[in-house]
This record gives C-alpha cells, structure tokens and sequence, in this order.
C-alpha cells in the first residue's frame, strides 16, 4: 500500500509562486512515475504534470507550460510540483498520483496511476 500526502498550498497573489509536495510511504518511490492533477469548483478533474520513473522525462499541460516544472526527488521520496508567475484560473485542488509500474514516459491519464493524495488547496487572488 502507498500513501501520498501533498502539502505547500495556499493563498497566493497573481504572478506569485508556490511549490508542492507530495511525500509516498510505502513501496519502491523510485520505480514511480507521478502526476499532478487539479480540479477547480465545477469542472472535472484535469491533467497538469507528469514525470516518468527515471524522472528524465517530463510532461506539461499547455495551460502550465513556462510556468510549472515537475520534479521528484527519490532520496526523498518526493514529488514537487514548482508553480510560478500563477494566475487566477490556477486555483483548484492539486492532486498527485503515483504509477508504481516503472513507466518509462509521462503520462498524462488519471487512470493510469494506481494511487492518489488527499489533495492540497491552492488558491490565487488578485
């Protein structure tokens, strides 16, 4: 069994910055592929960042591209998720996702990974 726990959220002025982690327990962390997900009020649940196993390769949603970078750190056993210069439409929860099967590219489907976090709110006021 693996437990994420996101935390970093919080208030945050237009063109600030935030950093999220999300801590795993349990299994082999550095065989995980993980994901970064929001969910705004009212609208689904949506793709924001992936990174494979290796960590080598990441993925973006064009809505985040310049601004976020996605990164894990396996000594750690952390998934970081740095947000810059963030905009009003960014506020959502921010959900992270594991993928324990060594997956050797991003992946951007919810359905691919096999557990998720509590979720971190994240908040953006002008």
């Amino acid at each position: 069994q693996v437990t994420l726990v996101e935390s970093g959220g919080g208030l945050v002025q237009t063109g600030g910055s935030l950093t999220l982690s999300c801590v795993a327990s349990g299994g082999t962390f550095s065989w995980f592929a993980a994901g970064w997900f929001r969910q705004a009020p009212g609208k689904e649940r949506e793709f924001v960042a992936a990174i494979s196993w290796t960590g080598g390769r990441t993925d973006l949603a064009d809505s985040v591209k310049g601004r976020f970078t996605i990164s894990k750190d396996n000594a750690k056993n952390t998934v970081y998720l740095h947000m810059n210069t963030l905009k009003l439409e960014d506020t959502a929860v921010y959900y992270c996702a594991v993928d324990r099967r060594r997956t050797p590219t991003p992946v951007r489907q919810g359905d691919q990974y096999d557990y998720w976090g509590q979720g971190t709110q994240v908040t953006v006021s002008q």
